[in-house]
């Protein structure tokens, strides 16, 4: 279900008249107010080890719990997308971001409580201040090392994630 449908009432002045726009939006005939949904902005980390692994998660919590993933999440408000992948990475694997180089993005739509939420996951590829301080935390079940040649995209549960491990291993020539 898109979220978009579940908004009945106008926030504003609470009418129902609160229709359909266009694709993205709802207007109130009662008051005017438009209300467009954007989507929520994710970020997700490329981290590397000495010997050219990447670090993967298996994830601890639903949407496609038990999968693989890569360190990442949501960000919050008033946080860029740096701060963002730095918060993210320390919390699920307790390693501390040093530098954030950002690659590229993919449109995601991310399954929760039944609602599908649009995101915009922006990808970076991050280097880290001691890969031995690893530890799986918060939404990582565990953490693990691979070689790129042993990454199998469709092990992974979320569909930008497999997308843009592609694009990573197969574009930018990391994978062999």
């Amino acid at each position: 279900m898109n979220l978009l449908e579940k908004f009945e009432y106008c926030p504003v002045c609470g009418s129902s008249h609160f229709e359909k726009d266009t694709q993205k939006s709802k207007k109130c005939s009662n008051c005017g107010f438009e209300y467009f949904m954007n989507p929520a902005a994710a970020v997700v980390a490329f981290i590397t080890n000495d010997k050219g692994e990447l670090l993967v998660e298996k994830r601890n919590n639903e949407p496609a719990k038990g999968t693989l993933d890569l360190p990442g999440g949501f960000a919050d408000v008033l946080e860029t997308a740096e701060e963002s992948i730095m918060r993210e990475v320390k919390e699920e694997t307790g390693l501390t971001v040093t530098e954030a180089r950002y690659l590229f993005s993919l449109p995601n739509v991310y399954r929760y409580s039944g609602l599908d939420i649009q995101t915009l996951d922006m990808f970076f590829a991050c280097k880290v201040e001691d890969a031995s301080q690893l530890k799986a935390m918060d939404d990582a079940a565990e953490c693990m090392w691979i070689a790129p040649e042993d990454i199998h995209t469709e092990l992974f549960g979320l569909r930008s994630v497999r997308q843009g491990l592609y694009e990573y291993l197969n574009i930018d020539g990391n994978r062999r």
